[in-house]
């Protein structure tokens, strides 16, 4: 049954690649003329493009640039004239009105003023119709001229039948002839051209029979993408339900082959799922493709997974360099050779918890990067204007402010880190939790009770901690001597086990000082208490206080069997 699936899956996955290479070559068959049609944004003056003296902006038709106006970036006081990205909007729209059909009123106002015809009240033209300024046509009726207007300049006019004057599009400035070298007449006679056959070539793309024919194009191919998704859809969700048999699988028999049939059939997985996503941008790419001028679009959305991949591994080989890098200077900082001996230890836990909270950072900087790499991708947001940035600056500010407690508890974080208040190993106390820390993130702490149990703490609650391992560890220990008990001989018993325990091969390199006798500490209704204090490496103290404690009563005890009486 598996191999039966996996059969299928890699059919489905050849299908997929049949059905994008047929999509690429509709794409590469179809006409150059078919172009996005993506208004162009009027630019503020410091962010349109420059060459030299020069201010740019594209005229588009159809979404594609056919010229390039200019304006000076510096102009005297008789040489000051429109500004680019101002006269390319203008033009564009005056373009459009030779080939895209523009409906001028509301649904209310059309409705309006068909009762008002209907009722007789002499109107003998529709205001509401798309083509009311007589601009529509045939693609070979349009022709563009140049019209020598007083003063020398050169305007591009479109004469269209049923118009008694020229429409006019575009005065061709001494900027423009500046900028292409040479002369305004010669320009206007180049662009003329231009305008022409491209204007012709939108007209046709608006046409009906054009509409028609990609419409029904695109319904005969979104139906077999989604044919092909929902077998990729299926299968997927075949695989997914055999995948923790086959783990079993290869759990209990520990071949080759069924580790090889697991690893097979989730590769699979994975690859249909990524298949599944692409197939869901390709059908929507299909039908952009159906609305007139939309082509440039479609293959910028057909592509867009293939980019966001490059991306992605763009962001991933940075993020491995990077964590290369701060491995290096750690490591560089952790082998200080300056360091005391006393002080190298503390150094390298410093460097483990260091090292995991920065690659940490690392990623996360990463994943912003690429997130906001890709949303501003996007041809949408990419174009938005400086009110809709700073709209989202706006929104960005309002969840700061919902999400203030994981920013408080990710600043918190950096600075218990740096500051150098506990690190992975360190037994802490926070908020009467007392524990082993496992984990430093950027946003909590994570401890390890002696119950096993795992606490996890908000970096911004540990602003009072109390470190039982920093450098050095030390403990108390108290033994309770019943009343009656010669003192003398008990204290003298313990100063000597102290003794003998700071002298035994097994603990003297763990302890940094001999155990000190503190001697009676509070007496009580059950007897006498004597302290003594023990002081060792860090993390060290809770083996060896247990020995040595374990020594003491067995000497008390000991002595106390052999004292007469």
């Amino acid at each position: 049954m598996g191999h039966s699936t996996t059969s299928r899956a890699a059919a489905v996955v050849a299908a997929l690649a049949t059905a994008l290479a047929g999509l690429v070559l509709l794409l590469a068959l179809a006409q150059p003329g078919l172009a996005a049609d993506m208004p162009s944004p009027a630019a503020s003056a410091d962010s349109q493009p420059v060459a030299g003296s020069f201010r740019l902006s594209q005229v588009r038709i159809l979404g594609v640039p056919v010229i390039n106006v200019a304006s000076l970036r510096v102009a005297g006081p008789d040489q000051a004239g429109p500004d680019a990205a101002e006269r390319a909007k203008v033009i564009e729209g005056n373009l459009d009105l030779l080939y895209r059909p523009a409906q001028p009123c509301t649904p209310g106002e059309r409705i309006g003023e068909l009762l008002l015809e209907r009722s007789g009240v002499g109107a003998v033209e529709a205001v509401c119709d798309p083509d009311h300024l007589g601009l529509q046509g045939a693609p070979q009726a349009l022709r563009v001229v140049v019209q020598r207007q007083p003063g020398g300049l050169n305007q591009l006019a479109a004469v269209v039948p049923g118009r008694a004057t020229p429409f006019p599009l575009l005065t061709v400035t001494a900027a423009d002839a500046q900028l292409n070298g040479t002369s305004e007449a010669a320009l206007a006679e180049r662009w003329r051209n231009r305008l022409e056959r491209r204007l012709r070539r939108a007209r046709q793309i608006y046409g009906k029979q054009q509409i028609s024919d990609r419409m029904s194009m695109a319904a005969w191919v979104v139906a077999g993408l989604t044919v092909v998704l929902v077998l990729a859809v299926w299968l997927w969700r075949r695989l997914q339900r055999q995948l923790p048999r086959l783990q079993r699988q290869r759990v209990e028999h520990a071949s080759r082959l069924a580790a090889a049939r697991f690893h097979l059939a989730q590769s699979l997985s994975r690859l249909l799922l990524a298949a599944v996503l692409v197939l869901g941008v390709a059908i929507g790419a299909v039908l952009l493709l159906a609305s007139p001028g939309q082509v440039a679009p479609a293959i910028d959305v057909l592509f867009q997974p293939l980019v966001v991949l490059f991306k992605a591994l763009a962001m991933l080989l940075a993020a491995a360099l990077l964590r290369a890098l701060v491995g290096l200077l750690l490591s560089q900082w952790a082998s200080n050779v300056f360091v005391p001996a006393a002080f190298q230890a503390r150094r390298e836990q410093r460097y483990r918890s260091l090292l995991r909270v920065l690659r940490r950072l690392v990623d996360l900087a990463c994943v912003l990067v690429f997130s906001a790499w890709t949303v501003m991708g996007i041809p949408v947001l990419r174009d938005l204007s400086s009110n809709a940035l700073l709209a989202s600056g706006a929104v960005l500010g309002a969840l700061a402010l919902v999400f203030q407690g994981l920013l408080r508890d990710f600043v918190a974080g950096l600075v218990l880190l740096f500051d150098d208040r506990y690190a992975i190993g360190d037994t802490v106390e926070i908020g009467g939790r007392l524990g082993e820390v496992i984990d430093v993130g950027v946003l909590s702490t994570e401890l390890r009770c002696h119950d096993q149990r795992v606490v996890v703490v908000p970096n911004s609650g540990c602003e009072q901690s109390v470190n039982h391992t920093k450098l050095r560890s030390g403990a108390e220990l108290s033994l309770l001597l019943p009343h009656g008990t010669d003192l003398a001989w008990a204290l003298a018993a313990i100063s000597a086990e102290l003794a003998a325990f700071a002298a035994d091969p097994a603990w003297s390199a763990t302890l940094l000082q001999p155990p000190k006798l503190l001697g009676v500490d509070a007496m009580t209704a059950d007897g006498l208490r004597v302290t003594a204090l023990l002081i060792t490496e860090a993390g060290q103290q809770g083996e060896a206080r247990r020995a040595l404690l374990s020594r003491l009563v067995q000497r008390l005890e000991g002595g106390a069997q052999a004292e007469p009486g």
